[in-house]
């Protein structure tokens, strides 16, 4: 596939549904037990209570989890494509530039700093799974 948007797209998609598989796993492990709004303890309600308030926290979580993992995915794929596609050539360096690309993004409402740091992170991580999946098989 050529299309950088279809691609944006795509894995926009695709991380949206790993982010929602993977916030529903760990909103499932989470130990706290919130409050009511009247103050009292959740285990206190009635249990048809708890599920329901239960699962609306699974499911406003796993959903905040999906927008995130969807919106890095979105903005990761299409940024590597465009590099890509601007650069002509399919190496290591466009993944170690949309990932500093990423990072700058999603720390930019932080302040430069927190992009900065956004950045660099994004930008190591991704030459690590980059290396390691370029890396010749011992076939």
């Amino acid at each position: 596939m050529e299309s950088c948007p279809a691609k944006a797209v795509i894995a926009g998609g695709m991380g949206f549904a790993l982010g929602g598989a993977f916030g529903l796993f760990m909103s499932s492990m989470s130990y706290d037990t919130p409050l009511t709004p009247a103050g009292q303890a959740i285990t206190n309600l009635p249990l048809r209570e708890q599920l329901r308030r239960g699962f609306k926290d699974m499911g406003s979580r796993s959903f905040s989890s999906a927008k995130n993992f969807g919106l890095v995915g979105m903005i990761f794929s299409g940024t590597e494509c465009c590099i890509e596609s601007f650069r002509a050539k399919n190496d290591l360096t466009n993944g170690i530039a949309a990932g500093c690309i990423t990072g700058g993004v999603l720390g930019a409402k932080a302040g430069p700093q927190a992009a900065a740091v956004g950045c660099a992170g994004f930008a190591a991580f991704s030459a690590a799974i980059d290396y390691y999946m370029r890396m010749p098989s011992e076939e």
